[in-house]
């Protein structure tokens, strides 16, 4: 069967985008194909900084002829009803169609209409100008004479050619010629754009691939990040060096180069008294760089690798050279940057309240930072005041979280004033992936206590699924301090994620506490503290109204209409929480009926809920389990039919109308084992809770086959019901055993 070769090069594409354009490529023109009637064995992209490459192989030569029966009217229909009929089916005469009989309707006439199957060249070369025309590009771009006319080709750089081939494997391909704006699609590419700029005719994908090999160009994507990979830490083991490794950077990197060599520049050890940190995102963010360290060693040495696109008849010098001058003016300002924020600022006098009101120490650089962040008035959000508002409410509610984590307070409260503190440094400034980082590092160096300086840098995590949680106690209660705000003003404001939207991360954000509650064991009274915080978010929001009249005129009236006067902002949260605690909890492998049977609408103590889960999995394949299911599900499926039907159940259970031994049993049984289950829940011990209340399997059965629930006395009945209501509460301390399948 044929095989398909397409080949768009352009200019340049961007390295971000050449791994989803090339997906891109290879879904549009396989699903084109396939609607069109064809099939193939397999396809696979490739990409290049100049090129995108689609190989499709054991393509269908024509897609098969299509036979189509057409109903239409009654033959002893109106002539405009026939008329109507020919024309839709394309037939000239009534003597075109067939006659079919039906034992019902009778005879009514039917088109056969026949499409013959098309070749494959035509339908390859009737869509792929569509495709190319409206190739979903973020940003495309014009150019040329012809972007001046209506509905000229926009492609992420000038395109510059087109190949498409087609042709069996040990038969001559052709080309499939189609035009667009002038480029027509030929078997002609061209190979690196210094090393083999000469055009170089192809046939089929595999001596198109060799062909580029040979002309400097590595069209394998994978390959290029292989080669590179090897080929430094081969460099760097040979100078007694490893290399720190980067996946991100080394994807990058591998879209930036066709033919990929690895270089070792160097720079003055002097700046390796700048953190290590911001040595390496100074090289990575300006020219692409890794970094690499002494062997058997954490610190960084002041070799670096860099991946040119030319192999230099020079070996690299002056490659090397070049970029060593750019890494060392970078180096220099990123030295400039951290000596200037471990000085004092010059305008100390002015920063005094903002010192006061957070209790800080003027006499050290990382507070005179807060101090500015403060006095600035530095904006959070338009709705939700400054940082310095946002931090005075962090505070209040890490005040309420100490306890309840177990963290010294006066700890918590001095990491919590200087925990934005590095947003105002020149560090953090030029490189904003180092807020939390830098802080550290700079409250370290004032001499804070580790606990500080570590919940500095802490409270931001975890900041994603695979990131890791926080362990120190005081970065624990900054943490979920610092997360409960950001989702309390939120709501509180009525900017909820809405589908795939969610520009504040707000559910991030949310999974952060679910992981930080479950995985170090804190129990949070969230109800209680979403709305202290609500509270505490209004205050701060009619104080910044205060003082910017113009600016938030109006605003407390639309929250009370986007949130009400009720608790609706904290139910809707906890509603958000729980869907965050299931997606997490059936990552951890949990049933979804377990994990409903366990969540109340009101369960504000993730930890414990988990918990119940936990145990609640481990218990129901038991023996024990068995019988609770069994007992239970019998009793409550019973129950539930009698009150959809509004039969009266007595609101409890009367033992002088307990005639039967069966019901007598019963009772007994469920009087103890509700005791014992409430001692086990109160110590939380949810596994013998429900060890307990398996215990009511026999009674139940038994009362089932000895007792008619349904008397014909009306108080006897509801009394009976109110027997097998008892058991339905007292399940529900531990779980709503309707919920579990089975």
């Amino acid at each position: 069967m044929p095989d398909l070769l397409i080949e768009l090069r352009s200019e340049e594409i961007p390295a971000r985008m050449q791994r989803k354009a090339a997906g891109d490529l290879k879904k549009l023109v396989t699903d084109a194909l396939v609607e069109a009637g064809l099939t193939y064995e397999g396809a696979r992209e490739y990409w290049t900084p100049r090129r995108l490459t689609l190989d499709i192989r054991g393509l269908t030569a024509r897609s098969a002829d299509v036979r189509e029966e057409k109903k239409g009217p009654r033959t002893d229909a109106n002539e405009k009803a026939i008329e109507g009929f020919l024309r839709s089916a394309g037939l000239a005469s009534v003597s075109e169609a067939q006659v079919q009989s039906d034992p019902k309707k009778g005879d009514f006439y039917v088109a056969v209409v026949v499409r013959p199957g098309r070749a494959a060249e035509e339908i390859v070369a009737e869509v792929m100008p569509g495709i190319i025309r409206n190739f979903p590009w973020g940003k495309p771009m014009r150019w040329g004479a012809a972007s001046a006319e209506p509905g000229s080709l926009r492609w992420v750089r000038p395109l510059q050619s087109i190949v498409c081939t087609f042709g069996s494997e040990h038969d001559e391909t052709v080309v499939i010629p189609f035009e667009i704006d002038g480029i027509v699609a030929s078997n002609v590419t061209y190979g690196h754009r210094f090393h083999a700029p000469q055009a170089i005719t192809v046939r089929r994908f595999d001596d198109y691939a060799a062909s580029l090999e040979k002309a400097k160009v590595v069209l394998d994507a994978e390959r290029r990040k292989q080669i590179i990979a090897q080929d430094a830490a081969n460099l760097t083991f040979a100078n007694g060096l490893d290399l720190v490794e980067d996946e991100g950077l080394l994807e990058e990197v591998s879209g930036l180069v066709e033919y990929p060599q690895v270089l070792m520049g160097t720079f003055e050890e002097d700046y390796l008294a700048i953190p290590g940190e911001i040595i390496r995102l100074t090289i990575k963010t300006n020219q692409k760089c890794f970094v690499t360290r002494r062997q058997g060693s954490e610190d960084l040495s002041n070799h670096f690798i860099l991946v040119s696109n030319i192999e230099a008849k020079d070996g690299g010098k002056e490659i090397v050279h070049g970029n060593g001058k750019v890494v060392r003016a970078r180096l220099s300002d990123a030295k400039h940057f951290w000596t200037r924020d471990q000085g004092d600022l010059p305008d100390l006098d002015t920063l005094k309240p903002s010192a006061e009101k957070f209790g800080l120490d003027l006499k050290k650089p990382l507070d005179q930072r807060m101090a500015k962040l403060d006095a600035l008035n530095v904006t959070f959000h338009a709705k939700l005041g400054t940082q310095g508002e946002r931090v005075a409410r962090i505070r209040a509610l890490a005040e309420k979280l100490a306890p309840i984590v177990g963290a010294d307070a006066s700890l918590v409260e001095r990491a919590v004033v200087l925990a934005k503190a590095d947003l105002r440094t020149e560090a953090v400034g030029e490189f904003p992936e180092l807020q939390g980082v830098m802080g550290r590092k700079y409250a370290g160096l004032q001499g804070e206590p580790a606990s500080v300086a570590i919940a500095i840098e802490d409270h931001y995590k975890p900041q994603g699924p695979s990131d890791r949680v926080p362990d120190d106690k005081v970065a624990i209660t900054v943490a979920l301090a610092d997360k409960l705000d950001t989702l309390s003003g939120f709501w509180t404001i009525g900017e909820k994620p809405t589908g795939s939207k969610d520009p504040y991360a707000l559910r991030r954000a949310a999974l952060s506490i679910v992981r930080i509650a479950l995985e170090r064991k804190v129990r949070l009274p969230l109800f209680d503290l979403l709305k202290s915080q609500k509270e505490n978010i209004q205050e701060s929001i009619r104080a910044t109204q205060a003082r910017e009249k113009a600016g938030f005129l109006g605003l407390i009236v639309e929250i009370h209409g986007v949130v009400g006067d009720g608790l609706d902002c904290e139910r809707d949260l906890l509603s958000f929480f729980h869907d965050r605690l299931k997606v997490y909890l059936r990552d951890q492998g949990a049933r979804h009926d377990i994990i409903d049977a366990v969540l109340t609408p009101d369960a504000d103590d993730l930890l414990m809920v988990a918990r119940r889960a936990e145990a609640l999995t481990a218990f129901i394949t038991s023996e024990d389990g068995k019988n609770l299911l069994a007992g239970t599900k019998r009793a409550t499926q019973l129950l539930a039919a009698e009150e959809k039907k509004g039969t009266v159940v007595a609101d409890g259970v009367s033992e002088a109308l307990l005639k039967l031994d069966a019901e007598k049993a019963l009772f007994a049984a469920i009087t103890q084992a509700t005791k014992a289950a409430a001692e086990a829940v109160a110590t939380e011990d949810f596994r013998s809770a429900m060890q307990a209340l398996s215990t009511l399997r026999g009674p139940v059965d038994t009362f089932f086959e000895d007792v008619l629930v349904n008397d014909e006395d009306a108080a006897i009945r509801a009394n009976r019901l109110a027997l097998l209501k008892a058991i339905r509460e007292a399940t529900g301390t531990v779980a709503d055993f309707s919920k579990i399948a089975g």
